[in-house]
């Protein structure tokens, strides 16, 4: 079963900081420019908890400084430590890349770590081990849970929101974006904070980011259980839950960018994706593409389908009928196209034979700035599509999914002597 409970979190005093100027990024989407402008942007900017301000500190750090900071924050009264073990709602808008508002709402808590073996969490993608010995040396520097794990839960009815909905009459803390007004609320009451408890046992979690952070925390839990045994505040995992099935909740697609080779000929498209239909749309430019794809290839969700662009004037869609028992279309396409017409497998991908850029429009942008040969296109995964290979125990190709909006870090931390 799924274990929560509340906790006492950390909070920044409002009173102090403006929350706006010291929320950040999650860290592994922060570039190095930008680290310096979040660094000078305030002296309190919860950057300076997760990475160091030069990309090429971090193979010598041990991060010291980070508890450092923290206990230094905590004697300035930037930092203070809730009173009573709580969950925490959020109210989350965003702008979606179609233009359109949408508002996420989800809530932090704990989360009883659990192996992957038992069903309970369900990864989607593998990590590496780089990113994985970085963030142990944060977490044992820290001793703290700096951004918490996001993680999906399964709400077809909307049970969850009812318990929340209130709170957010009286936020505790709010923080303005471009998108609007991020709301932080409080769910104390014992019966209240049981019954969410009580709702999410029954359902299994599946990680929508920070599989690396998981693991992570697995390992340190491991190493703690040495000397200290199967409980304590290190079985346990600040997390952000958010209902797959909401309207607020937005999964998007993220392209592909072929960075080695030529483009195929038109008799190399046909000979190596027979069965695949195939249609040619001209294109203007690359500011013309997210247009084209809404239009286009996103009416083909009921197929197997993506838009392959080689900045010659003409967009290539290509679809094909699913059948029952048929794989991801993305998975599809990496084994027929990515591997199929251009020669990269598994090992070529990991080396970095493909970038991934943030958007369509971005992709196209960086295929016509001379950064790539082909851009592959793609459709958003569902939500039934991410349970449905989880539950198997299976994960996705490197890069499947694209959780909107990100959850920024510094609404909430945890300590963990205080939990």
């Amino acid at each position: 079963m799924t274990i929560i409970r509340p906790f006492r979190a950390l909070r920044y005093d409002p009173a102090r900081v403006e929350l706006s100027r010291v929320l950040a990024p999650p860290y592994d989407v922060i570039a190095a420019d930008e680290r310096h402008h979040l660094y000078d942007r305030d002296p309190h900017n919860a950057v300076r908890l997760e990475l160091t301000r030069n990309v090429a500190e971090e193979a010598t750090t041990d991060y010291t400084a980070v508890r450092e900071t923290l206990d230094g924050w905590r004697n300035e009264g930037v930092l203070a430590l809730d009173e009573a073990p709580s969950l925490y709602g959020l109210r989350q808008p965003f702008v979606s890349p179609d233009g359109s508002q949408g508002t996420r709402e989800g809530f932090f808590g704990l989360l009883r770590l659990e192996d992957y073996e038992r069903r309970i969490v369900r990864p989607h993608e593998r990590t590496l081990a780089g990113p994985k010995a970085d963030r142990l040396k944060v977490l044992r520097a820290a001793r703290s849970n700096l951004s918490p794990v996001f993680f999906l839960y399964e709400d077809r009815e909307s049970t969850l929101p009812r318990h929340f909905a209130a709170t957010f009459d009286a936020p505790i803390a709010s923080a303005s974006e471009a998108s609007g007004s991020i709301q932080l609320t409080r769910l104390s009451d014992p019966d209240a904070t049981g019954a969410v408890a009580d709702f999410m046992a029954d359902r299994p979690v599946v990680i929508a980011d920070g599989h690396h952070r998981y693991e992570t925390a697995l390992a340190y839990r491991d190493a703690c259980r040495v000397h200290s045994g199967d409980e304590g505040p290190h079985e346990w995992i600040l997390a952000y839950f958010a209902n797959a099935y909401a309207p607020g909740s937005l999964l998007l697609p993220i392209h592909r960018l072929i960075l080695k080779g030529a483009p195929p000929t038109e008799n190399a498209w046909r000979e190596r994706l027979r069965g695949w239909e195939q249609r040619l749309i001209p294109v203007e430019g690359a500011e013309s593409i997210p247009d084209i794809l809404r239009a286009e290839l996103e009416p083909l969700a009921d197929r197997h389908a993506f838009a392959a662009d080689d900045a010659s004037g003409q967009l290539r869609i290509f679809s094909r009928p699913r059948t029952e028992g048929d794989d991801l279309t993305v998975r599809m396409i990496h084994r027929e196209v990515i591997d199929g017409v251009f020669g990269l497998d598994e090992e070529a991908v990991r080396e970095g034979a493909i970038a991934y850029p943030k958007s369509a429009g971005q992709t196209a942008r960086d295929l016509r700035a001379g950064h790539g040969a082909v851009a592959l296109y793609l459709n958003a995964l569902t939500p039934e599509d991410v349970f449905r290979v989880t539950a198997a125990g299976e994960v996705l190709p490197q890069k499947s999914t694209f959780f909107h909006p990100k959850l920024p870090t510094g609404l909430v931390f945890r300590l963990l002597e205080a939990s």
